[in-house]
């Protein structure tokens, strides 16, 4: 990578910045390094074409929201924890990097839903929530509840259209209670996002496309279980990595660099220009970031979380940037403990969720040490404890100090398990504007940004305000940024003008 303030780098071949060093932004340049494998050939689309590629990273640390730390003395992950095993790309990732001998699945994958006063085996064979029958509730439900879900099959066909809101849509064929005492819990605990808001498109495809071919919402449902028992998927539906996920980051970090790549941190990029006539010696993007270095490339990623996105490409793409305001975000806490074995009694499984409609400050507890056996191996005189406080709309709880939030945890914690132990250590990992929210619209919302994007030649979006927010989500979206970029012929075509990026371009300087 040339950069025009030290006159380092080389000539030739192709040179690609990519501005993020989350998971996503260091997976793209992972897949740009790469010379087979996954990403099918050689690098540069297969041609053996040299590629230069440098990471810009604005903070002190890689990583994103995978973070591990520790709490007294044992390892821990202060962000994420798991990913999802039965998609490819995070697994095959951590493959990739040295970690195949890490991977582990969940000891155990039992787990609760403190509901109605007491802690209920999570029902099983629904989808996200969204049972396909009432007979594995009883308990979870009241009984008006269970009557309410036996009315789907008497109501006429519902109207999809484009979209819909999954709580809106869930409570009108099977009633409110199911949403809120079920399908709230579960989508606030990967989106941190009100399920009353949230996309069914976005959020859950399989579901969105079953309903709008059955007449009902539990056909649509069993149609989806029944396809699953089909392709026979076996296996855990999750993963972690010994040490914690928060490691991956630096392994592919690692990775990048053996293959030649650049990470750079405390690099702020604040512009993304295009030159307006490039040449084969002149790249045609150029950044400069709040440290006063300049960059040049041919090709860029933009990986970054979408406000920080809107504002590097305000100059760039203006529709694109408005767009990408448009997007909110939800903030949350993790107040992670360590107990002493000795002095806690805690409910066998990996832990429990909490629906909100019952008014408890946390929204989630997991066992690590059970859902872990690493952690608990490694530490046997100490019980690992993680909780979670906080989802869109409901944010109040995170003005409240750190050890305010720990005494608030620990109450819910006694109030659900009858823990009355004080933690030895306890540790507060404050996510600000953490989990992108994906309301009704979403998915139109990002095809308008890549359409805005896509006319910009050798740019490129990728990361968790697009296809999803889990850790295989945002790589496959890394993925595909890295091959949109091998594939473009574009790199050294300069952009048309274009009258409202001319009207508006330097607005926002």
């Amino acid at each position: 990578m040339r950069e025009t303030d030290t006159g380092t780098g080389t000539a030739g071949g192709r040179k690609v910045l990519v501005i993020g060093g989350g998971i996503a932004g260091l997976a793209a340049a992972h897949r740009l390094l790469d010379t087979g494998g996954d990403s099918g050939g050689d690098s540069g689309s297969g041609s053996g074409e040299r590629v230069e590629v440098t990471v810009l990273e604005a903070s002190g640390r890689l990583g994103g929201k995978l973070l591990a730390g520790e709490i007294a003395g044992a390892r821990v992950d202060l962000g994420a924890e798991s990913m999802l095993a039965r998609r490819p790309e995070a697994v095959g990732l951590a493959r990739a990097v040295g970690l195949a001998d890490r991977i582990q699945p969940p000891s155990t994958a039992t787990a609760s839903i403190w509901t109605r006063d007491a802690l209920r085996p999570m029902p099983k064979g629904h989808v996200m929530g969204v049972p396909g029958t009432a007979d594995a509730l009883a308990g979870v439900l009241s009984d008006e509840g269970l009557a309410r879900i036996g009315k789907d099959a008497e109501l006429p066909p519902t109207e999809i259209g484009d979209d819909v809101a999954v709580g809106e849509y869930v409570a009108a064929r099977l009633g409110r209670e199911v949403v809120d005492r079920l399908v709230e819990p579960l989508l606030g605990g990967v989106y941190a996002g009100d399920a009353y808001r949230i996309s069914m498109r976005s959020a859950v495809p399989q579901l969105f496309e079953e309903a709008r071919r059955h007449p009902t919402l539990t056909a649509a449902v069993r149609a989806i279980q029944e396809r699953a028992a089909r392709n026979q998927q076996t296996g855990p539906v999750f993963a972690g990595i010994e040490g914690g996920i928060g490691t991956l980051p630096g392994a592919v970090a690692d990775a990048v660099r053996a293959k030649g790549g650049t990470i750079l941190t405390g690099e702020r990029a604040s512009t993304l220009r295009a030159n307006g006539t490039p040449s084969p010696a002149e790249p045609l993007w150029r950044v400069v970031t709040e440290n006063g270095r300049t960059f040049t490339a041919d090709q860029v990623v933009v990986a970054l979380p979408a406000p920080a996105a809107a504002s590097l490409l305000r100059t760039a793409s203006p529709l694109a940037s408005q767009e990408l305001r448009g997007i909110d975000y939800a903030s949350m806490a993790l107040i992670t403990m360590a107990f002493r074995r000795s002095e806690t009694s805690l409910p066998e499984g990996s832990g429990f969720l909490v629906p909100p409609v019952d008014g408890h400050t946390i929204k989630a507890a997991t066992f690590a040490s059970h859902k872990w056996g690493w952690i608990g191996e490694q530490n046997p005189d100490l019980f690992v404890v993680r909780t979670s406080v906080g989802r869109y709309g409901d944010e109040k709880d995170l003005t409240r100090d750190d050890a305010d939030l720990v005494e608030v945890a620990r109450r819910d914690l006694g109030a659900a398990t009858g823990l009355a132990a004080a933690p030895v250590a306890a540790h507060v990992t404050r996510w600000q504007d953490g989990l992108p929210q994906y309301p009704v619209g979403h998915t139109a919302r990002v095809a308008r940004i890549r359409e805005h994007v896509a006319q910009l030649p050798g740019l490129t979006v990728c990361g968790a305000a697009y296809d999803g927010v889990g850790i295989p989500a945002c790589v496959a979206s890394a993925n595909a940024a890295a091959d949109e970029l091998r594939g473009d012929s574009r790199a050294r075509v300069a952009p048309k003008a274009n009258p409202v990026q001319s009207l508006h371009g330097g607005a926002g300087e």
